[in-house]
């Protein structure tokens, strides 16, 4: 592998910490390097200080929009040629992002949605297992819309065990009962019509993996890390959105 025309990733990260550390990890799994030299080049700037997403978009807490904006800029003085950040629910703040920086941003919501057209083009409904703020904020919805793929979530009930388990693993839980409450949260989904599911939380994928439920889980993170290196060393060109 010839790294000199590689290009740098920047990643917005933090967003929890564990969840960047996973995308990390992820990220040097799918770089199948033989040597360190063979790894690409990224840049993290992990701010676990940025406020809360979830409260952010119910309208009860700061947003995160300057201190995300903050982070594309020093990611762009880094020197970085794009960005990504490891979080789905702060895609709701991207237009913050990308007033900030003239650096390509490369989103997550977009390349899970387009994972998802590629990679099972029969599925019609998607199940959604994501954090309160990205499903109030639509983003997933939008994206799954524009390949006219319905977006599912959890009933209100459903959903605030989520939220309750979200917090528990971002405190550092990973017992069995959360494993299981997240396994039957994405049964539950699968039950309403979900042809397949998506870990539309960072987070989720520490606790879930693919195969543990009736229906195949597509990998937020997973899928970010995977196209970051494909980007990275320029076996696909960079994304053009029609809107920036």
């Amino acid at each position: 592998m010839n790294g000199e025309n590689e290009l740098v990733v920047g990643v917005i990260g933090g967003l929890g910490p564990e969840a960047t550390l996973d995308f990390f990890g992820k990220v040097l799994i799918h770089s199948r390097a033989k040597t360190d030299q063979d790894h690409i080049h990224l840049v993290i700037e992990n701010n676990p200080k940025t406020p809360d997403r979830n409260a952010a978009v119910a309208g009860t807490g700061m947003s995160p929009g300057p201190a995300l904006a903050r982070m594309a800029m020093a990611l762009d003085r880094a020197g970085v040629d794009f960005i990504v950040m490891a979080c789905n629910t702060a895609h709701a703040f991207e237009k913050d992002i990308r007033a900030a920086t003239r650096k390509p941003f490369i989103s997550l919501i977009d390349e899970v949605a387009d994972e998802v057209r590629r990679t099972y083009p029969e599925a019609r409904r998607v199940g959604l297992l994501a954090a309160q703020g990205c499903l109030d904020s639509r983003i997933y919805e939008t994206a799954f819309s524009r390949h006219d793929i319905q977006s599912l979530q959890p009933e209100k009930s459903s959903q605030e065990r989520f939220m309750r388990l979200l917090y528990r693993i971002k405190a550092g839980e990973r017992g069995p009962d959360i494993r299981a409450g997240m396994r039957q949260l994405g049964e539950e989904l699968v039950a309403g019509g979900a042809d397949i599911l998506i870990a539309g939380c960072t987070e989720v994928p520490l606790v879930l993996t693919s195969g543990e439920n009736s229906k195949p889980l597509v990998d937020s993170t997973d899928v970010l890390a995977r196209r970051c290196v494909s980007y990275a060393r320029r076996l696909e060109s960079l994304p053009v959105r029609l809107d920036s």
